[in-house]
């Protein structure tokens, strides 16, 4: 007979496998290659996410990995950034590309505009302008419209980042930086040759032991893949199928232990466009469709919240300037007195990381 497992079972094995239990001495490239990539959107988000997850992490760290390459920005899951190790960067791409190549020409608003446009012809067009190195988005969409006269030069770059992977190169990405929108070809960037697609299976394994226990539609939610039940199938005995509170099947890699879900957990914040929201169908492990609302805003933005007790309870996000940061912080529900003080506690502690030499103003709303 399948175990159920309650929900507070379930948000305590996703918080120890994301690394949200407690603080890990860890490199970002080892934390990275745990969880899969880091969504990364935006530049900062990716450095709160290791913040909160690894004991005594510094910007310079995540940098340094950019720079030398250690790390790549590049299009995968659902079609976003995503910060991911070099080692893992073109087998997940392999995996992921059907998708990507789906999705550009099944009613995108720029892949209506490239109709006619051969993809084979397209993505051997972007490796030879990309192998000597790196060039601005501008200067691919212009060599790119000389190419194929007649189509507009913005799309046919887009179509290419979704045909080939692009890695997006620093400065872009890095902390207090930023910069121009600059793009290698990933098998010349990286020094690695494109690969065919690798055995979904071992992705599988990779997701549940990020992300599990976890259903087939919560696989299907964070990979963008179809019809994947035949790999669970597949895998046979080694997983073990679990019972959420609802019924539904939930599947882990065989004899993986659970934490205790009485295991207490420290009031958490959580970055912006973080993996713990965005990674199963059903996230009632972490939060009600009432936080789910106020946590993801408006034009696919997922903002910085708070844990309480595990849970989403709260948004939060830092504004920086040389002589202030500001943290803005939206409660979804009330605090005890004890919960404010940790909470804000935390917050400071984001504040030394963030600007060490800035003041600090909390502000509530």
């Amino acid at each position: 007979m399948q175990t159920t497992l309650s929900r507070r079972a379930l948000n305590r094995a996703l918080l120890d496998r994301q690394g949200l239990l407690r603080r890990t001495r860890t490199t970002p490239q080892r934390m990275t290659a745990r969880l899969l990539g880091l969504q990364a959107q935006l530049g900062d988000p990716p450095y709160y996410q290791l913040w909160t997850r690894i004991e005594g992490f510094r910007q310079a760290e995540l940098t340094s990995a950019l720079r030398d390459r250690s790390v790549v920005r590049v299009v995968l899951m659902r079609g976003t950034i995503h910060l991911i190790g070099a080692e893992d960067c073109m087998p997940l791409r392999a995996l992921i590309q059907p998708f990507l190549t789906r999705t550009l020409f099944n009613g995108s608003q720029n892949g209506r505009k490239i109709v006619g446009v051969d993809p084979g012809e397209l993505a051997q067009a972007g490796r030879d302008l990309l192998a000597d190195g790196p060039l601005h988005n501008d200067e691919i969409a212009e060599r790119l419209a000389a190419r194929f006269p007649g189509y507009e030069g913005n799309s046919l770059a887009y179509g290419l980042r979704c045909l080939i992977p692009l890695v997006q190169v620093p400065p872009r990405g890095v902390w207090g930086e930023g910069g121009g929108l600059r793009y290698a070809w990933a098998a010349q960037w990286l020094d690695r040759p494109e690969e065919s697609e690798p055995p979904a299976t071992e992705l599988l394994l990779r997701y549940l032991a990020a992300f599990g226990p976890a259903s087939v539609a919560d696989f299907q939610r964070w990979s963008s893949l179809t019809r994947t039940r035949e790999l669970f199938t597949r895998l046979g005995d080694r997983l073990t199928v679990y019972r959420d509170p609802d019924g539904r099947e939930l599947f882990d890699v065989a004899g993986t232990a659970l934490p205790d879900p009485d295991t207490p957990v420290p009031v958490t914040l959580v970055g912006p466009f973080d993996n713990l929201l965005l990674s199963h169908a059903d996230k009632s492990r972490v939060m009600g469709k009432a936080e789910e609302k106020r946590a993801f805003g408006p034009n696919a933005v997922i903002r910085g919240t708070y844990l309480v007790d595990g849970r989403v309870a709260g948004a939060w996000r830092a504004d920086r300037s040389r002589d202030l940061t500001r943290l803005w912080v939206e409660p979804f529900a009330e605090l005890t007195s004890g919960g404010t003080d940790e909470l804000v506690a935390r917050l400071e502690e984001l504040a030394r990381f963030a600007a060490p030499e800035s003041e600090t103003r909390i502000e509530f709303h």
